[in-house]
């Protein structure tokens, strides 16, 4: 099976991919059943590829480590590692201590850290090098200025920043250019709106909003935890808790209105929404299940009227905290 997925640059000087990526990270960890099909997530991988989807998104925290070594041995074992753009991401494993986890943004770190994600992902390089969380013990200077090294040496392509404030992106893109800023971006987390991706498109970086269904909430398939497994990282979040669930099915409410009018899924007219703020933004959506990718390729192919793009502007926030833990983020 081949689709024409539309293409797009990753930012100014970034490697061109598809319009939508995949998010690989519910594959192996955090979510409900990850972990449990490493043979149906290699078949969903190689599903992409088939449908055009090229930018695959992963990090060595999903596992940890088991979602890098699937990617890579699926990618090895069926010869297509050059169709792919690489997103890995690193610091918040500490190499140079215990391996535990915590923030880590050494240069020291930084070199543990990319060698066992080649190795893992059974290639010489990585095509966009993610800072997971900022680490607010290292400058970012010193952290880009290793990161350009790697640039230099040919084990990265570029670099990206995930979570990171404004300021920060800019001190880094000062040293280097950052080719991508990952952050979450959606209908139920519009902050990157007001500063950030003006930001972004004045320096020419490229954005990937990561989450973009909200954790799944969007598609309307999720109306309570009871369903979910018992260390699914969603069951801790805030805004699936109790009350706050209750109010942001209004968001889920529009939604399906729309979805309705459009004759489309709820998960489509999410992704329309989120591709109709610019071509430069790339969503990576994750999913295991080949019926679920196709579903979310087909939203690059819908076009909401201004009428919709309007009711669906006009959703109020969502009621809670993004994480139980706000403090690793926007620094």
């Amino acid at each position: 099976m081949t689709t024409s997925l539309p293409t797009t640059p990753l930012g100014a000087a970034g490697p061109v991919v598809g319009r939508i990526g995949l998010g690989l990270m519910g594959i192996s960890a955090f979510y409900t059943g990850a972990g449990q099909d490493d043979a149906g997530g290699a078949r969903t991988i190689l599903g992409a590829l088939d449908r055009g989807v090229t930018l695959l998104d992963t990090a060595e925290i999903y596992g940890p480590y088991a979602n890098e070594e699937l990617l890579g041995r699926t990618l090895a074992e069926s010869g297509r590692r050059d169709e792919v753009v690489i997103a890995t991401k690193f610091g918040t494993i500490r190499h140079t201590g215990d391996g535990g986890r915590g923030l880590d943004g050494s240069p020291a770190n930084l070199r543990l850290s990319v060698e066992g994600s080649l190795r893992r992902l059974q290639t010489d390089r990585v095509d966009l090098y993610y800072q997971h969380r900022m680490d607010p013990g290292v400058p970012i200077e010193e952290t880009v200025g290793a990161l350009a090294d790697l640039v230099a040496e040919g084990k990265i392509g570029g670099y990206g920043l995930s979570e990171a404030a404004v300021d920060t992106i800019r001190r880094a893109h000062a040293v280097h250019p950052v080719t991508a800023v990952q952050t979450e971006y959606s209908l139920w987390s519009r902050e990157p709106e007001a500063e950030l991706l003006p930001a972004l498109r004045e320096l020419g970086i490229g954005f990937v909003p990561y989450s973009p269904l909200g954790r799944g909430f969007l598609t309307g398939a999720i109306r309570s935890v009871d369903a979910l497994a018992a260390d699914d990282f969603r069951r801790d979040n805030p805004r699936f808790a109790g009350e706050a669930l209750d109010a942001n099915l209004r968001i889920v409410e529009v939604i399906e209105q729309v979805a309705a009018a459009a004759e489309a899924t709820p998960a489509q007219v999410a992704l329309a929404w989120l591709l109709a703020q610019g071509e430069d933004i790339v969503p990576i959506p994750g999913t295991r299940r080949l019926d679920r990718l196709d579903e979310n390729i087909a939203a690059a192919g819908i076009t909401l009227t201004p009428q919709q793009l309007a009711q669906l502007d006009a959703v109020a926030p969502a009621v809670g905290d993004r994480y139980a833990d706000m403090t690793p983020l926007n620094r």
